[in-house]
């Protein structure tokens, strides 16, 4: 006996877009839990001195590394510290990408922002474009057609799986993006989640992140070494593999 698998569309602007539209999941009301407002508040308190020890202790570890592989470069003794950093990069920096972009790390607003925009620059993604797709998927989370970050459409590639766990699917898609971006352009998909107002925000974005890597690339070319590349390219990201906003 054959069957037949049929590939759904993930994409934002597609048939299952208006299925989901028509079913009313697009922006539908869910289930909240029964917790009081002023309980609610309660547990979402926030203070910034805990986020404030964990980030000097986080900025710590990557200069105790980072200098580590500078002093010991061209030697073996190099290959733990890198290791090590490579670890710190592309790891602990997701989770603080994460809560800063919720806002929910710090009590101090401009103290998110700042590491949120650190963050989404080390693992390869665009601030204010995650932030709005971020945003989309908490309202729809998991419909298809409406969530941009469901990261294994159905049947899963298991190829692009296996790749995305050495973040080389996201470097290719967000070197993509950020070209596309630079040119003063939005994909189809991404008008549907980013506000027209945060588009030129998108633009100069993607421009400052380019700008970085010329830099880079161009002194680690005047110096005849990698070792710049090294600090930037030292990385390994988790990010979703999805078929809508990725790609």
């Amino acid at each position: 006996m054959s069957s037949q698998v049929s590939r759904r569309d993930y994409s934002l602007v597609g048939l299952d877009t208006k299925l989901a539209e028509e079913r009313g999941l697009a922006t539908a009301e869910w289930y909240h839990s029964p917790i009081p407002r002023k309980r609610l508040k309660e547990l979402m308190q926030r203070s910034d001195g805990p986020a404030i020890r964990d980030t000097i202790i986080w900025v710590a570890a990557f200069l105790v590394t980072g200098i580590g592989g500078y002093l010991t470069w061209g030697s073996w003794w190099a290959v733990p510290f890198f290791i090590a950093y490579g670890a710190l990069y592309g790891s602990s920096t997701d989770s603080r990408w994460h809560e800063c972009g919720h806002r929910t790390a710090f009590r101090t607003k401009w103290m998110n922002d700042a590491i949120y925009q650190v963050a989404s620059f080390m693992i390869f993604r665009e601030p204010e474009v995650w932030r709005w797709s971020h945003t989309r998927h908490h309202t729809d989370t998991i419909i298809v057609g409406r969530d941009p970050e469901i990261g294994v459409p159905r049947p899963p590639k298991l190829w692009e799986i296996g790749l995305g766990y050495f973040g080389i699917m996201q470097a290719k898609v967000y070197f993509r993006k950020i070209l596309l971006h630079a040119t003063g352009r939005l994909s189809a998909e991404e008008k549907t989640f980013i506000p027209a107002s945060e588009w030129g925000k998108v633009y100069w974005t993607a421009r400052v992140h380019l700008a970085i890597y010329v830099v880079v690339i161009a002194w680690a070319i005047a110096i005849g070494s990698i070792l710049p590349l090294m600090y930037s390219a030292c990385r390994r990201s988790m990010a979703p593999v999805s078929t809508s906003l990725p790609a």
